[in-house]
């Protein structure tokens, strides 16, 4: 079933979200859910705030972006041997960063028709627990690594936008306030600030 996509200027984005209970009520099918969410409005990663709950579980596919680029632009996106991911991410905590950072345009399902550069950490290690529950201990470089951090950020209360320096979040109150609003049009249900 899609969900609705929490809108910018919704409380649930900016509020620290809490650990999953490993007994959380029909957790598959609310990430089954989330799943058909993110596809249904064609991103490539998805948070549990961003549905209405306040917990720590996201997912990112990067493999379909892979498999969406011709092999000359995977390169600045991809390493050697890495196909993009399609995982789930439940209490997940990021243990170290790389010093090396690039900066690429990012876009947000909450944040509809604006995308602005944010420089991130090339790589990050992370342990979480998949879908099946069980612990895993990952690095994850360039997109993927990107994509992870923005889930990530999700569950901690932090916008991409966040991130942007004075003059580009001048540059966009514009779109923002129309979002606050209401006014904006999306092939995917979204639920406004009321």
């Amino acid at each position: 079933m899609k969900l609705p996509i929490e809108a910018y200027g919704n409380r649930i984005l900016k509020q620290k979200s809490i650990n999953v209970p490993l007994d959380y009520p029909e957790l598959n099918v609310l990430i089954e859910n989330m799943w058909e969410t993110m596809k249904g409005a064609n991103g490539c990663g998805l948070a549990a705030p961003q549905v209405g709950k306040p917990i720590k579980l996201f997912i990112v596919d990067t493999q379909s972006t892979f498999e969406a680029l011709t092999p000359e632009e995977r390169t600045g996106y991809f390493e050697k041997n890495d196909n993009g991911i399609s995982e789930t991410f439940i209490n997940a905590q990021i243990l170290n960063y790389s010093p090396e950072t690039w900066g690429d345009y990012e876009g947000c399902l909450s944040i509809p028709e604006i995308s602005k550069e944010v420089k991130r950490p090339w790589s990050i290690t992370i342990n979480y627990y998949d879908s099946n529950l069980e612990e895993q201990l990952r690095t994850f470089d360039g997109y993927t690594a990107r994509v992870v951090q923005h889930e990530y950020d999700h569950t901690e209360g932090i916008l991409y936008i966040d991130y942007l320096n004075q003059l580009s979040k001048k540059m966009i109150e514009g779109k923002l306030k129309k979002i606050l609003k209401g006014q904006i049009i999306t092939k995917y249900l979204m639920k406004y600030k009321k």
